[in-house]
């Protein structure tokens, strides 16, 4: 049985209805806002290439320090890690047996000296005696053997004498170089010799040499630009080098090339090379890691850009160039050389365009950015540069 529907219950359907609809209405759309990047300008300018190798410093000779004969440590004469003079005494090894040993030699020397006078005596006396047959020939001819004998005992007593007399000297051992002497390997009291290793070591550090190894492909670079070895070592010995030592900071003073190796490492697959610096003050000490930086050519009117800027992609590079209307051109670009935190661009830019330094992950072809300037970071602008005017 249908119960009847009045007409406020129709109007309060009704008026359900509307609301419900009203609803289920679908919300507007918000577009969101365009993404925010950071842009930095194409500079040009004339910019030095340089080539930063990994360095390592070690004295220009290193003397190694050893007994040459067999005694015990009496004394050490030198304060270690102090600068020393060439001749300065190091060590000294008991001298008493070797004085000893030349006293001996010596004694020897005398009594072959002695032998010596007297059948050069004989041989004086026995020639007029055998002219006048006072005596026989064979008389003679052993008086003349006699003394070349003991002419031949002196000559070797006196080379005896002269041992005797350098080993009682190397009791006291010398440097032979200037430089640096290290910590002493041997204490007082120790039987040292030949055969026990090196006492210390003393290093010249004024110049210091530094050794660092160029690539195989850079010194074929190198000896295409130079077509004879003359004229690759003039180019060489114009080059200057600087030296960045482990806390960034550049060394005071500039160094020169000093030579390079006579083949390329078969292992390595490089070529060493040794440079020469400067050290008045010991600042340097062998052993010291480094960079050794190399200016090898100035380029001019080079285009820059910083290389958070450039995006490598499967061996190609890439720039995402802010236009005039603040939209993104994706551009191809060919590279060239780094310098600093800057990149060197051969191709796809000009000066005063704008490329994404900060946010080029957000970007895409043809997109809508809202472009800020990039703040130079400490380093970025290449020190070197000269920008054109």
């Amino acid at each position: 049985m249908k119960l009847p529907i009045n007409t406020e219950t129709l109007v309060l359907m009704a008026a359900t209805a509307v609301l419900c609809f009203a609803g289920c209405k679908p919300k507007a759309r918000v577009t969101p806002p365009p993404p925010l990047v950071e842009v930095a300008t194409v500079t040009q300018a004339d910019v030095p290439i340089y080539h930063d190798w990994i360095g390592t410093l070690d004295g220009l000779v290193n003397a190694q320090i050893r007994a040459q004969v067999t005694g015990y440590l009496l004394k050490q004469n030198y304060r270690e890690g102090d600068p020393i003079k060439k001749g300065d005494l190091l060590f000294e090894i008991d001298p008493r047996p070797f004085q000893a040993a030349l006293d001996q030699a010596k004694g020897l020397l005398a009594q072959a000296e002695a032998r010596f006078g007297k059948t050069k005596l004989d041989v004086k006396r026995y020639a007029p005696l055998v002219k006048d047959k006072a005596i026989s020939q064979e008389e003679y001819d052993d008086a003349v053997q006699a003394n070349l004998e003991a002419e031949a005992v002196v000559v070797s007593a006196k080379a005896q004498v002269e041992q005797a007399q350098l080993n009682f000297e190397f009791t006291r051992i010398t440097s032979p170089i200037d430089g640096i002497a290290s910590i002493a390997r041997a204490q007082i009291g120790d039987l040292v010799g030949p055969s026990t290793g090196e006492l210390t070591t003393v290093s010249t550090v004024d110049p210091i040499k530094v050794y660092y190894n160029v690539t195989e492909q850079a010194y074929i670079n190198f000896t295409k630009l130079f077509a004879t070895e003359r004229d690759r070592y003039e180019r060489l010995g114009q080059l200057e080098i600087e030296l960045i030592l482990a806390d960034g900071a550049a060394y005071s003073q500039k160094g020169r090339i000093y030579a390079a190796d006579r083949q390329i490492s078969p292992t390595t697959g490089a070529l060493r090379v040794a440079g020469l610096f400067p050290n008045p003050n010991y600042a340097l000490r062998p052993g010291e890691f480094a960079r050794v930086r190399v200016g090898f050519d100035t380029r001019h009117d080079a285009l820059l850009v910083p290389q958070r800027a450039v995006a490598e992609l499967q061996g190609s590079y890439q720039v995402a160039v802010v236009g005039a209307d603040n939209k993104i051109h994706v551009q191809p670009v060919q590279v060239g050389e780094r310098t600093g935190k800057l990149w060197i661009i051969e191709k796809g830019l000009h000066p005063g365009q704008r490329v994404v330094v900060e946010g080029i992950q957000k970007v895409r072809e043809g997109v809508t950015v809202t472009a800020t300037n990039f703040v130079t970071e400490p380093g970025t602008q290449s020190p070197a540069a000269q920008p054109n005017k």
